[in-house]
C-alpha cells in the first residue's frame, strides 16, 4: 500500500510540504511533467476546461498524487501557494490521481465519525460524481483518468479527521501512469486570470455540468472552472451547490441575513480576495458553529468588529464570499435563499 502524509505549510514557497518524497518518487514526479513536445497546446475556448483541469492535475501531481495518496492535515495555504483555485476551508483534502480500469474508477469511503466525501473530476473537469454514504464503488468515468478529492469534515476537531483520512483504502487505486497534457500553463494562467475578472462585478453562481453532454454554455463552463475548478454538481442533499459574492471593498462593513439553509450536513460562508484564494489569517463561518438570531435567521458579518455577530475580518482586504451548502436543500436549489444576493453596507 502506497500512502503518503504531507503538511502543507503555510508561509512557504509554492507547494512547500512537511515531510521529503523519497528521491526516486522525486524524479518520478519530474518525469510526469517533462513536456513531450517544443510546441505547447494553444488555449482556445474550446479547450481551455481540458487545459485548466490538467494545470490542476499537474499542481497535485508536482505534490506526489500521481504516486500515492496525498493527505492534507492543514488547512489549505493561503493565496497563490494553493495547489488549487478557491479551496474550502471546511474539510481536509485526500487527492489521487489514478487511471481508469476499464472505462471505471475503484475507491472506498470508510465508517468514521466524520462528513467524508468523494467527488470524482475527469480529464475534463466535470464531477461526474460526488458520493457520501461509506462503502465501496465501481464508477464510470468519461476519460482514462480520474482525479478523486476526499473531503474529510473538520467539525470534530483536526485530530478526528486525521484519523478517519488513515482509513481510506489506498489498495484500489492504479497509480503511476498520468501524464501531463502539453499546454502552455502561463498562457492557462493568463485565461483564467481574465475569466475569474469577468465575473468579480456580478453574483456568479456555479452549475458544474456532470459530463461533456452536459455543458450548454461553454463560456459560462469556462468561467466555472476558472472561478473554482473542482466544485461539484448541485444535487439535493447529497452534493453541494456554491455561489460567489461580487468583490467587496476590505475597508467597509457589511452583513448579511437569510433563513437557515438547512443543508444536510452543512453550510459553510468562506471570503477570497480577488483572485478566489483563501486571504492570510481569514477564518471562515460554518453552520456547525454559527450562532443564529432569535427568529431562527443567520446573519453573518464581514469586518464588522468584534463585537458584531458571526464577523469574518478580512484585514482591510477586498474580498468576496462563496456560499457552499454540503447536501443542499431544495429551497437553495429553487433559489429562495441567496445570502450572497442580500447583502448591505454598515453605514
Amino acid at each position: 500500500m502506497k500512502t503518503k502524509t504531507l503538511n502543507i505549510l503555510f508561509a512557504i514557497a509554492l507547494f512547500s510540504f512537511v515531510g521529503c518524497k523519497s528521491e526516486k518518487s522525486k524524479k518520478e514526479s519530474n518525469i510526469i511533467t517533462e513536456t513531450v513536445e517544443a510546441t505547447a497546446i494553444p488555449v482556445t475556448e474550446e479547450n481551455f476546461a481540458h487545459a485548466e483541469t490538467a494545470r490542476n492535475y499537474r499542481n497535485w501531481a508536482k505534490l506526489g498524487a500521481n504516486d500515492s495518496i496525498i493527505h492534507m492535515r492543514k488547512l489549505p495555504p493561503r493565496g497563490k501557494k494553493a495547489p488549487t483555485v478557491q479551496m474550502n476551508d471546511d474539510t481536509f483534502y485526500s487527492i489521487v490521481i489514478t487511471e481508469a480500469v476499464n472505462g471505471k474508477v475503484q475507491f472506498s469511503i470508510p465508517e468514521t465519525d466524520v462528513y467524508m466525501a468523494v467527488q470524482v473530476v475527469t480529464e475534463g473537469g466535470h464531477g461526474q460524481h460526488y458520493v457520501v454514504e461509506a462503502g465501496d464503488y465501481d464508477l464510470p468515468v468519461e476519460t482514462d483518468f480520474a482525479f478523486l478529492i476526499f473531503r474529510t469534515g473538520l467539525e470534530k476537531g483536526f485530530d478526528a479527521a486525521h484519523i478517519a483520512q488513515d482509513k481510506i483504502n489506498t489498495n484500489m487505486f492504479k497509480f503511476g501512469t498520468y501524464n501531463i497534457a502539453n499546454y502552455d500553463f502561463e498562457e492557462v494562467e493568463e485565461w483564467t486570470a481574465r475569466l475569474t475578472k469577468e465575473t468579480s462585478g456580478s453574483v456568479f453562481a456555479y452549475t458544474f455540468p456532470r459530463t461533456s453532454k452536459d455543458i450548454t454554455d461553454r463560456h459560462q463552463w469556462n468561467l466555472e472552472n476558472a472561478n473554482g475548478w473542482g466544485g461539484s454538481s448541485p444535487e439535493v442533499k447529497v452534493a453541494n451547490l456554491y455561489t460567489n459574492s461580487i468583490i467587496l471593498k476590505g475597508d467597509k462593513s457589511y452583513t448579511t441575513t437569510f433563513e437557515n439553509p438547512n443543508s444536510k450536513y452543512f453550510t459553510s460562508i468562506t471570503a477570497y480576495d480577488t483572485s478566489r484564494y483563501l486571504i492570510e489569517d481569514v477564518k471562515n463561518i460554518n453552520s456547525h458553529s454559527w450562532t443564529e438570531n432569535e427568529d431562527g435567521t443567520v446573519t453573518i458579518s464581514f469586518n464588522g468588529g468584534d463585537s458584531a455577530i458571526n464577523n469574518i475580518n478580512t484585514h482591510g482586504q477586498d474580498f468576496s464570499f462563496t456560499m457552499r451548502y454540503y447536501g443542499v436543500s431544495q429551497k437553495v436549489m429553487d433559489g429562495k435563499i441567496t445570502p450572497e444576493k442580500t447583502v448591505e453596507e454598515i453605514k
